[in-house]
């Protein structure tokens, strides 16, 4: 019977690299010929039948999935539409109960229920993306496999390998599966896309290596075969593979809510408990009047009022306006939360392989004639001791010799340009075929040229390759050529090039030159190699000559060392530039990777990440023990692999509290630990990679980055966010799009809230006075449906009010009063959480997970939770704050709600009944005969002058208005659209003239709110009159003046005592342009 696929993994440890040959065929009970190994027995086909019956196929288990209607439900039954729903059952519930009176509710009804739905499915559709990162994982499981089985080669599916088959692999294959290598032929793997190292990794069965992902005899399912062949045994298949289980890390992980996500969820529940709260205290006040219909009407009209119906939607396409204009910065955001998550992050954890550098070996230096020639776009960029590179010299022109003929590199096509053709090879031979191709004339006819007639592939033996040409010279007809590791090629080396190019005789002082050139070298992170040639004698090696390498007829020393070549992974344009302005911008840049420390520093050091000196180096210009270096005297740290696991909670905190922070050498695991530890502290975590390896990060970071040339589809499915040209520098754009758009979206809250306290009110008047209500369901739908939502998408426009929107702190920074904040906070909550009784069994995710419904109910019954947390003030800047809540409810919303009751009192005043006498019906008229069941349609009503308020005079009275309160609203919206615009400027500026979607949206607005009031049949169905006199317009107009006014003079006031804070600016920046060149 099949094991069940959905098993899980939980470590990535592995163990048979420790083992000898004989240990793992034990093991896993199959047979390898070492000596051999194409007549290994490996398993029987019987056998490797039975297994994959037990084990079940070689694949990837698909993850769970949820129906799509239940997630559909899932969004419908949010509380926010809840609410709508609640509201719309009701009116149909009255409809039913008296159709006459209620006919309104028929559209009032359907028009909650389309919203509700809308708001549903604009969410459903945003969530409904599949979670497909296994797809992907599928995908790079090659269709077919070379194995042993019963002593004979076979070609079997992948998907039919099992534990203990011997498989055989060459260059250009996939593994498999994870398996034990045993017999190798200069074999290379290229692991980027798994551990993040740029450089391929030699293969052979002999492993000195601890760490499961270094050693040497082992080869890991997906990743490239880049030259040679090997043999090895199956050890591990599917989901038990290493990449199966960073599979199972991705799709396990959850990614937490986003801050956008959460701040609007809050205000939504805030607003919500609110209205139902409201609701039932009118449904109780009514219920004297002995009347259900009117009681149950209001409380609908209270729940419409309080909740903005079109907030949802207006977020969700605000932030999909910004989207597109992101796409069009080369930034596919999948997910649309991401967009102003991008401006809020405080901390940016980035891959370095593919993502900070090219993944694209490319030659740095060249050492010959005793000079460093250094490659590099323009001279100024010369360090001290170089100089600009030169072809035309002797030892330069033997090395691109060398570089071209001594190589497996190849050309995928010769059919093309040079510049349209990919080179086929191992990544540091790639580097140097193309710097050949770009300064040797007629490269494409050098191999025929020069053939050659012997070859030694690099072998981990004798550290070098070699290759003997038919390249005549004057004492002959052949040419030796040699690259590899320097000191083994300078150990066979007995000349060497001199300053003219002569040869000359090796020295120790020139062998001190060497030392010097390589320690250099090496010393900024590159990849060095050593070229040596020798023009062979013709008296010993004729033109006949046959060379052989089992016979060895050639010379192995006495060469002419030529020089040094160095290599690098080198930065992407505009990098360096990127990492600054997020610096700039309060970011903390971290780099991640799989690379060796002194690689990744010394990128980290090109491009702004690091620039301060970190212990070690501090200790060594001091010349004292690292020991006795103050933590607090150091703002830079590399951090290798090997230590994160042993870290404590005091150490995470020396690490975060560092500027610059570089982690080296780590696997999945860590990377996703460096996440956690960070979102622990109170950081936004940003993760930028391109590798299977970032993958689980991706998905737990608040904003995966993913890139779309060089990734992997796996990181691509993980992400959340996409740089389509492969460019960090886009992000700089990203970053700036999402905290104008976080502004921008602040601005659009602030105006739609506003004007719930004029639809609010007068609801409550009509309870606790009372007065007639001054606004019914359909028109409190009609304003935020209608041209309220033409307003508010108008911010979606809104250009920034200064160019200092890069220089402000992340609106939520980390410092240390934050992390204290946040964990006692988070202890308090920790007491209220059902844990497991067993210590052992309490799982770190425990402490760090949001409560759950019951465990907030019972945090309220806490005095603590009342007098210290329920009413706190979040740390840093919130989507929806108290000067938010206090310019919307308390300030410009009862502004409103005054100039809205002024016109709607003078409005009855001056009304004239149909034979156009003046009836002056006074506030206190009003009160009477709404005290009398008055304004329901009942009954006449008599005023207090004494004249007879008939039914009709009481209806088209209120009808007007209730007109002016509509389009009173709208008057004064206007001005508030105006006074919203400015959060860091003052109003009285030309910036909110800048956004011509302001200016359009009012014309729609007014022409909406003009057929709405004045045109027959419409009007009549928003229970609005033609009737109104435009000139009492004028009111709520001037009134909005005043509210502008009032903005103006608030900020002013806010500005002399709360100045704007900026980030400062980092001490050493370098901005200058990151570019390479080859020269």
């Amino acid at each position: 019977m099949a094991k069940d696929k959905q098993k899980k993994a939980t470590s990535l440890a592995l163990d048979e690299h420790r083992l000898t040959l004989d240990e793992v065929c034990a093991r896993y009970k199959t047979g390898a010929d070492a000596v051999h190994p194409a007549q290994s027995t490996g398993l029987t086909p019987d056998e490797a039948a039975r297994r994959l019956a037990a084990d079940g196929p070689n694949l990837m288990a698909p993850p769970k999935t949820k129906h799509p209607l239940l997630r559909y439900l899932e969004c419908l039954l949010a509380l926010f539409n809840f609410l709508l729903l609640v509201a719309a059952a009701f009116t149909y519930l009255l409809y039913g109960l008296d159709p006459v009176s209620n006919y309104a509710n028929i559209y009032t009804g359907s028009i909650l229920v389309a919203v509700a739905f809308l708001n549903a499915f604009i969410e459903y559709y945003q969530v409904a993306k599949s979670e497909a990162a296994l797809r992907a994982f599928l995908d790079m499981i090659p269709a077919k496999a070379t194995a042993v089985r019963g002593g004979q080669l076979v070609v079997v599916p992948a998907s039919d390998l099992v534990k203990g088959d011997v498989v055989f692999v060459r260059m250009g294959d996939k593994m498999p599966a994870d398996v034990f290598l045993f017999k190798t032929a200069d074999m290379k793997v290229d692991n980027a896309s798994l551990t993040g190292e740029s450089e391929p990794q030699d293969r052979s069965p002999v492993n000195t290596h601890e760490a499961a992902l270094e050693a040497t005899n082992l080869a890991f399912n997906s990743t490239l075969v880049v030259a040679g062949e090997g043999y090895g045994i199956v050890v591990r298949t599917g989901d038990d593979t290493v990449i199966g289980q960073i599979a199972n890390m991705t799709q396990t992980e959850t990614k937490r809510m986003s801050p956008l996500t959460e701040e609007i969820e809050g205000f939504v529940k805030f607003i919500g408990s609110l209205a139902v709260l409201c609701a039932i205290i009118f449904i109780i006040a009514q219920l004297k009047t002995n009347d259900i219909g009117i009681s149950f009407n209001f409380a609908v009209g209270v729940l419409v009022a309080w909740v903005p119906e079109g907030l949802p939607g207006t977020v969700t396409m605000l932030l999909t306006i910004a989207a597109k204009r992101m796409a069009g910065q080369q930034v596919l955001v999948k997910d649309l939360t991401g967009v102003e998550t991008l401006g809020a992050i405080t901390l940016l954890a980035t891959d370095k392989t593919g993502t900070l550098t090219r993944n694209q070996m490319t030659v740095s230096n060249v050492w010959t004639h005793f000079k460093t020639f250094a490659l590099v776009a323009d001279v100024r960029s010369l360090q001290d001791g170089e100089v600009a590179f030169d072809s035309s010299v002797k030892g330069v022109q033997d090395v691109m010799n060398i570089s071209a003929l001594c190589s497996r590199a190849r050309f995928d096509k010769t059919n093309v340009p040079m510049d349209q053709r990919e080179i086929i090879g191992d990544a540091t031979e790639t580097g140097l075929y193309r710097l050949a191709t770009q300064k040797i004339r007629d490269f494409d006819q050098l191999a025929d040229k020069y053939p050659k007639v012997l070859e030694i592939p690099f072998n981990s033996d004798t550290k070098w390759h070699m290759s003997i040409h038919k390249m005549a010279h004057a004492n002959g007809s052949f040419t030796t050529f040699i690259k590899g590791a320097p000191e083994r090629v300078l150990r066979i080396c007995s000349t060497i090039l001199d300053d003219n190019g002569d040869t000359i005789p090796l020295t120790d002082e020139h062998k001190i030159q060497f030392n010097t050139a390589y320690e250099y070298m090496a010393s900024k992170g590159h990849r060095v190699l050593a070229f040596a040639k020798f023009e062979l004698p013709g008296t010993e090696y004729p033109e006949s000559h046959v060379f052989d390498k089992e016979l060895k007829n050639f010379p192995m020393a006495g060469l002419t060392f030529v020089g040094l070549a160095s290599l690098e992974d080198p930065p992407k344009h505009g990098v360096r530039e990127a990492v600054g302005n997020c610096r700039r911008a309060g970011i903390k840049v971290v780099m991640v990777t799989g690379d060796h420390p002194l690689t990744a520093e010394a990128i980290g050091r090109k491009i702004n990440l690091m620039i301060s000196d970190t212990k070690e180096k501090v200790a060594k210009k001091a010349g004292i023990p690292v020991a006795d270096v103050r933590e607090e005297d150091v703002k830079a740290i590399v951090i290798h692999g090997e230590k994160i696991d042993s870290l404590t909670e005091e150490d995470w905190d020396i690490i975060f509290s560092k500027d610059e922070i570089i982690f080296a050498r780590t696997s999945p695991k860590h990377k996703l630990q460096i996440v956690k530890r960070a979102q622990a502290m109170g950081h936004i975590v940003g993760v930028t990679g391109d590798g299977v390896n970032d993958s689980p990060a991706l998905k737990k970071a608040d904003l995966g980055i993913a890139m779309n040339i060089s990734g992997s589809d796996v990181s691509k499915e993980a992400a959340a966010m996409i740089l389509l040209d492969d460019n960090f520098a886009s992000i700089i754009n990203g970053i700036r799009e999402g905290r104008l758009i976080f502004f921008n979206l602040k601005k659009s809250l602030r105006y739609v809230v506003t004007h719930s306290i004029p639809e609010v009110l007068p609801q409550l008047l009509y309870v606790v006075v009372p007065l007639p209500v001054g606004l019914n369901a359909l028109q409190i739908i009609a304003i935020d449906l209608g041209f309220e939502l033409f307003a508010a998408l108008s911010y979606a426009y809104e250009p920034p009010e200064s160019d200092t929107l890069m220089k402000l702190q992340p609106r939520r920074p980390v410092d240390t009063e934050s992390i204290e904040h946040l964990r006692a906070r988070r202890e308090f909550d920790n007491r209220f959480k059902s844990l497991p009784a067993n210590a052992d069994e309490v799982d770190e995710n425990d402490f760090l997970r949001q409560l759950t419904f019951g465990e907030r109910i019972k945090r309220m019954f806490s005095g603590e939770y009342w007098s210290k947390w329920a009413f706190a003030t979040a740390d840093g800047e919130m989507l929806v704050d108290w000067n938010t809540l206090s310019w919307s409810y308390l300030e410009a919303g009862i502004i409103q709600y005054l100039g809205a009751q002024l016109a709607f009192f003078v409005v009855f005043y001056m009304y004239k009944d149909k034979d156009g006498k003046s009836l002056y019906i006074t506030p206190t008229d009003l009160y009477t005969c709404a005290s009398n069941e008055g304004w329901t349609g009942k009954k006449d009503c008599t005023l207090g002058s004494g004249l007879p308020l008939s039914i009709d005079d009481q209806k088209e009275s209120l009808a007007q208005a209730q007109s002016v309160w509509f389009f009173g609203i709208f008057l004064m919206q206007a001005w508030n659209l105006f006074a919203c615009k400015c959060l860091m400027t003052s109003p009285f500026t030309t910036h909110i003239f800048k956004n011509k979607s302001t200016l359009l949206s009012l014309l729609g607005g007014l022409i909406l709110t003009v057929i709405i009031t004045y045109v027959p049949g419409i009007n009549t169905a928003f229970g609005c009159s033609y009737n109104l006199n435009p000139l009492y317009l004028l009111i709520p107009f001037g009134v909005g003046f005043v509210l502008f006014l009032y903005a103006g003079l608030r900020h002013w006031i806010k500005m002399r005592f709360s100045p704007i804070k900026y980030n400062p600016e980092p001490l050493g920046l370098q901005m200058h342009p990151t570019r390479w060149s080859a020269a």
